[in-house]
């Protein structure tokens, strides 16, 4: 387990961390789709949120698909972003070294008729990603995953499920696969958000006290990350991974050095992809 040692709060995350190759275009690599869709909810009431489909180019719709959900999907997608899935996704997929997989990116909901405006906070967010219990699960279960069934041929097998996020988009795919393994068996979470922001700072003590779930779980956060009146997010993700050891999890710990941001979560998505896939093709 990684020491705990002084933050350095004014460290700058971009000296420490390197794309490679799988993060960027490369020559000879077909691409795949990216479709944009908006859609409203009847499980967050009153809700509206863009969310966008990746199907890749080796994808056959005589054969189920595997499927990964990756939260905050606007900011995911962008090709010279932190994460940049859709270019990681075309890469691993024509190597082999992840399965065919329908990519469904949705950003988190917003209260009102309209989508907000650029850049302005979606205000359902901490509700849907925040809050234990079973709905944002049904909320992928009942109407996202159906509605992209209308198009695609997706496996309904939990091992050939995934979902990512990061920071409270990481603490709600981590309660998806709790509460559903039996939908979502492979968690990626990044600087996830293990804190009192709505409860879900004792995940570590019902993992101690819960008979292990069918999950394997991927973490990472950096020793610098935020310490505020919710919580000490990078000591809540060494409990995260005591508990996950303890119990005898499937799971991958990486720490770091870095700050709240998607840089070393990003720069580490691709070998993370092959983790998580690393039985599955």
């Amino acid at each position: 387990m990684p020491s705990r040692r002084t933050r350095d709060k004014d460290r700058d995350d971009s000296g420490l961390y390197t794309y490679l190759p799988d993060s960027f275009r490369q020559g000879g690599v077909p691409q795949g789709e990216l479709t944009e869709h908006i859609g409203k909810s009847q499980i967050y009431p009153g809700t509206i949120r863009k969310y966008w489909v990746y199907t890749p180019a080796q994808y056959d719709a005589s054969q189920p698909a595997c499927v990964m959900v990756v939260q905050d999907g606007g900011g995911a997608i962008k090709e010279d972003g932190a994460y940049r899935f859709p270019v990681v996704f075309d890469n691993l997929i024509h190597k082999g070294e992840m399965p065919v997989t329908v990519g469904i990116f949705i950003d988190p909901g917003h209260v009102g008729d309209e989508l907000p405006e650029q850049g302005q906070q979606k205000n359902n967010r901490s509700v849907e990603y925040d809050s234990l219990g079973d709905t944002y699960a049904r909320f992928l279960l009942e109407e996202i995953l159906p509605e992209v069934s209308r198009t695609h041929n997706l496996t309904d097998d939990p091992e050939r499920r995934a979902i990512c996020g990061s920071s409270s988009g990481g603490i709600c795919s981590f309660t998806v696969a709790w509460e559903r393994p039996d939908a979502f068996r492979k968690v990626v979470s990044h600087i996830g958000s293990f804190v009192n922001i709505r409860g879900g700072h004792v995940y570590p003590a019902i993992i101690r006290k819960t008979q292990p779930k069918p999950i394997r779980v991927f973490l990472q956060d950096g020793k610098n990350d935020l310490n505020k009146n919710h919580g000490d997010w990078w000591l809540s993700n060494l409990q995260m991974e005591s508990a996950l050891e303890f119990m005898e999890y499937d799971y991958k710990f990486v720490g770091g050095e870095g700050k709240h941001t998607g840089l070393h979560g990003g720069t580490l998505l691709p070998e993370t992809l092959r983790w998580l896939w690393r039985d599955v093709r």
